[in-house]
């Protein structure tokens, strides 16, 4: 861990306009910036992208990068000014995500590990078999791999092992199988 002492001198630095200053602050500051970043994502709602190491360097990036904000008078201010850069980050992901383009008119649904068949209603039980029917017209092999993890209980590696497909490739199907048939289930009151 660095000195504030150390941090101040390699700022200063980089305020003269020394070209390495900012390659040797990084180091630095590194963990420092990284433990705001982990304590300010872990306060984001679920579904954040971001990962820690991502907004620290993207925040870092803005900072050396903004001639107007190499004044920093202190570490503080430095981390001051590195936290409002992640927030700004954390801002513009948001408004980004919000967008038309990136499916801000979807709302976000969490699809929840489904429960075992025996805990199911009579009818959720015929629901659910007449929708696997259906998908099972469409999709044969993504509905063999349901049966094996639903009904079966097999896991992703031994399902995978059964179908002779690879472990991603059951993930992703599954993943799509349960969106596919949680849409159905759902019905149109959902929409």
């Amino acid at each position: 861990m660095s000195t504030p002492a150390e941090v101040s001198q390699v700022l200063a630095a980089v305020h003269a306009g020394d070209p390495q200053a900012a390659a040797r602050l990084l180091p630095l500051v590194y963990e420092e910036l990284r433990r705001l970043a982990a304590a300010r994502l872990a306060a984001e709602a679920p579904g954040q992208t971001l990962q820690p190491t991502a907004l620290v360097h993207e925040a870092y990036l803005r900072l050396v990068g903004d001639a107007a904000g190499d004044g920093w008078d202190n570490r503080g201010h430095f981390f001051a000014a590195a936290a409002e850069a992640m927030r700004r980050i954390l801002v513009d992901n948001a408004r980004r995500k919000r967008t038309m383009k990136h499916g801000g008119e979807f709302r976000r649904e969490e699809l929840l590990d489904v429960c075992g068949p025996e805990t199911l209603a009579a009818d959720e039980l015929l629901d659910l078999d007449g929708a696997l029917r259906e998908f099972e017209a469409s999709d044969p092999k993504k509905a063999t791999l349901v049966k094996l993890r639903y009904f079966a209980g097999l896991s992703e590696a031994e399902a995978a092992a059964a179908l002779d497909i690879s472990r991603p490739t059951a993930a992703r199907w599954w993943l799509y199988a349960r969106a596919w048939l949680f849409d159905r289930l759902r019905g149109p009151q959902g929409s």
